[in-house]
């Protein structure tokens, strides 16, 4: 059961950082232009908070899997 969490949580993790990568790089190119800097308070940006549920799930279930 242990080893089957594992798995679910290093995609979950690996799903939710690629996802959370290409979503800041859309916020960015559409809010910024090339030559602007990006603000800190894209981190807070609503679109970026499935990726952080995600990723919460994988590190919940990670936890899991090595406490069985």
């Amino acid at each position: 059961m242990e080893w089957t969490f594992g798995i679910v949580a290093i995609i979950l993790l690996t799903l939710g950082l690629i996802g959370q990568a290409f979503e800041m790089r859309n916020i960015r190119q559409t809010t910024y232009s090339d030559k602007e800097i990006g603000s800190v308070n894209i981190f807070t940006n609503k679109r970026n908070f499935k990726w952080y549920a995600i990723l919460g799930i994988g590190i919940i279930l990670w936890f899991a899997a090595e406490r069985m």
